[in-house]
């Protein structure tokens, strides 16, 4: 993206900005640069193969079986994934209140990471599992050395990285994987604090997130395509409200036609020229 373009971007979104008070809501596309691949294409075309749905994980012991053993060579990378600058811009545009917080579809916790507070994680967060039958949590980190201890086979082994810490896994890697059972109950039905497909969001989370939406001034959203409809309700809301509705995103979103402002720009470069002037201004 050029400097001139960058340019004519953030004087838009300032038209919008200044003076009112936005909540972000962010999706996939704010943390492909740091390094975890988004869901979906340009057009909004989910790629590669069909998400574990709930029912599955749920009903299917060699569906837990499958997350799992992809999920213990996906969850280093995930680990170690940083903030870029677009969840840096965010939480210093909340540190000056310039907005009023982040919403996020992502599970990564890199707003956290960045400064952001309060974060509306809308579908959970990869660090914690849960155990379906104590509904108590466990960190994933100490899930992790489980996994490692039960399974060493697969020490070593190279899986290229999907969303949201899967992995593409050869099957034959999967026949002899041992799950992780509760460390409090020692029940076997682990899964990820997170909102699987066909798994709905959480009442209260809901409700806080359209919260949020009703007490702002207007809705900026980044990195997301809006197919999710835990987001799509949200803009939805904005739009009945006659707040404004601005996004940045790489491609189609499903909310295109209640946009007043559309960028179809990479988000950690507008991000932080965006946040620069708007904190200037504040000087």
């Amino acid at each position: 993206m050029s400097d001139t373009f960058a340019h004519t971007d953030v004087e838009s979104l300032l038209h919008w900005m200044n003076e009112r008070s936005f909540v972000a809501l962010t999706g996939a596309g704010i943390s492909t640069s740091s390094g975890i691949p988004d869901y979906r294409d340009s057009d909004g075309v989910r790629r590669g193969r069909q998400p574990m749905m709930f029912q599955e994980f749920l009903n299917a012991p060699e569906a837990r079986r499958r997350y799992w053993a992809r999920a213990m060579l996906g969850w280093p990378r995930v680990r170690a994934a940083q903030p870029n600058a677009a969840h840096e811009a965010l939480a210093t545009l909340q540190r000056h209140g310039i907005i009023s917080g982040v919403i996020t579809q992502n599970v990564d916790t890199l707003h956290d990471q960045a400064g952001s507070h309060d974060v509306v994680e809308l579908h959970g967060s990869l660090h914690w599992v849960l155990c379906l039958d104590c509904r108590q949590r466990t960190e994933r980190d100490l899930v992790q050395v489980t996994l490692l201890e039960h399974n060493p086979y697969l020490a070593g082994v190279d899986a290229i990285q999907a969303p949201d810490g899967d992995t593409l896994l050869e099957p034959a890697f999967e026949e002899r994987f041992q799950v992780p059972h509760c460390p409090h109950c020692g029940g076997e039905r682990m899964k990820p604090d997170v909102v699987f497909f066909g798994e709905n969001v959480a009442p209260p989370t809901a409700a806080k997130a359209m919260a949020r939406v009703e007490q702002a001034e207007g809705l900026l959203v980044v990195g997301s395509s809006l197919m999710a409809y835990s987001a799509f309700r949200l803009c939805r809301a904005v739009a009945d409200q006659g707040k404004p509705l601005i996004a940045i995103n790489l491609g189609k979103t499903r909310a295109d036609d209640l946009l007043d402002l559309k960028i179809g720009a990479s988000c950690e470069v507008l991000l932080p020229a965006l946040t620069q002037r708007l904190v200037d201004g504040l000087a």
